[in-house]
């Protein structure tokens, strides 16, 4: 398994122990309050505070995916997302950015902004320009399992074949359309926790993913934090569910996960140091 990603300019991201990935929504309507940002000045507080606490990556999106959220043009996508991601990259020139979206010429507008790497909800079928522009840039590529749109994905929770077949399935597929153009593509996979899928879903998903890695052998991201899959059961809101979170991510990391997508980092980076001690001592 490949457990480096290489990242424009030569840098190398390992992935050879669990890293941590922090989110930044440049949305006015993230589902979780606590991650909007009001202007750049608390983006730019927001991102120093996460790298010190141990992120390796920043997730940088401005288009919200949570279940039924408005669509917006690419257009304002590209216009709430570009100034921001101009002024983390002049700031932190060695950060790893990453860029959350689905269509390509906002991908293509990011990398050429200073974005590293591509996180894709879509998987490359919410555009069709997607998987070949992830081909031109030579940039890596996460690559997410989802149903429908973030606005219709609630209504696609239904799944005739086992979860496992049909998440192996689509990845197969999504890479073999990916690696027609680009053979050597560097992937990180994402089960999609959430996208089009029930709770009950997601924690069979964490359960199994070491069957997931077992078949598909690839780096995997695992993004969780504060889910409804964490506070619904509990009968919490996203604001009161970081301990759950916490759980969560330590299993993740005990099946396998590489790469943990999180608004809290320094918790993140806890679990993941602790884990990774447990396990080699």
């Amino acid at each position: 398994m490949r457990q480096t990603l290489r990242c424009p300019g030569g840098r190398v991201l390992d992935l050879s122990t669990p890293q941590v990935m922090g989110i930044l929504n440049l949305t006015p309507d993230s589902f979780f309050a606590g991650n909007r940002m009001a202007d750049e000045a608390e983006l730019l507080r927001r991102a120093e505070q996460m790298l010190a606490a141990g992120a390796a990556v920043l997730d940088v999106g401005a288009y919200s995916s949570r279940p039924g959220a408005d669509d917006i043009s690419a257009e304002e996508e590209l216009r709430r997302l570009l100034p921001g991601l101009q002024a983390l990259r002049r700031t932190f020139p060695e950060a790893f950015l990453s860029v959350d979206t689905f269509r390509a010429p906002v991908a293509e507008a990011a990398v050429q902004a200073g974005a590293d790497m591509i996180n894709d909800i879509g998987g490359g079928l919410l555009d069709e320009a997607m998987l070949p522009t992830v081909a031109r840039l030579r940039v890596p590529y996460i690559l997410m399992h989802m149903r429908g749109t973030p606005q219709t994905m609630t209504q696609h929770t239904h799944y005739e074949a086992d979860l496992l077949e049909e998440l192996t399935r689509y990845f197969r597929d999504r890479l073999t359309a990916l690696r027609a153009l680009w053979p050597d593509a560097c992937v990180v996979l994402d089960p999609g926790f959430g996208f089009a899928k029930t709770p009950a879903q997601g924690y069979e998903l964490l359960r199994r993913l070491p069957e997931l890695l077992s078949v598909l052998d690839l780096p995997l991201l695992v993004g969780i934090s504060r889910k409804s899959l964490v506070w619904k059961p509990l009968g919490l809101t996203p604001e009161a569910a970081l301990p759950g979170t916490i759980v969560l991510n330590t299993l993740a990391v005990l099946g396998g996960a590489h790469l943990l997508r999180v608004h809290d980092v320094a918790e993140a980076r806890q679990t993941v140091q602790l884990v990774h001690h447990i396990l080699s001592s």
